[in-house]
């Protein structure tokens, strides 16, 4: 094999892995701000939504198997949702940390968490 192939060889081997690198990688998930999500809940009871937020002061409750609390909007911090999880406890959580959670809207405008990750995106819905 001569110096070209072995060139085109490995920009091959490149691209292969990149794409391989990047198959099953969501790049198209919206992040809702809770004051959206308070403002259309209609538009979101019952769907999977993506958000953020801080854990309000004074709401937080953590019991085996269950834990509740407020989500407070980052931008407008009077505007809030309940949350209710029942997952392994995240490391880390307290009051006021900013996290992001996946999970659907219910019929009481309450998001009844599937996933919750310690820290928020860098990319939000406008």
């Amino acid at each position: 094999m001569d110096k070209k192939q072995k060139q085109i060889l490995a920009v091959i081997t490149i691209f292969a892995f990149a794409i391989l690198g990047l198959w099953g990688i969501d790049t198209g998930q919206t992040y809702y701000m809770v004051s959206e999500i308070k403002e259309n809940l209609d538009d979101f009871e019952g769907n999977d939504i993506n958000t953020m937020g801080a854990i309000k002061q004074g709401t937080l409750d953590v019991k085996p198997g269950n834990i509740t609390f407020m989500l407070q909007d980052i931008e407008q911090p009077e505007k809030y949702i309940e949350v209710e999880y029942t997952g392994d406890l995240p490391p880390n959580l307290e009051e006021g940390k900013e996290l992001s959670i996946e999970g659907k809207i219910d019929r009481q405008g309450n998001l009844k968490a599937e996933k919750i990750v310690m820290g928020c995106p860098s990319k939000y819905s406008e």
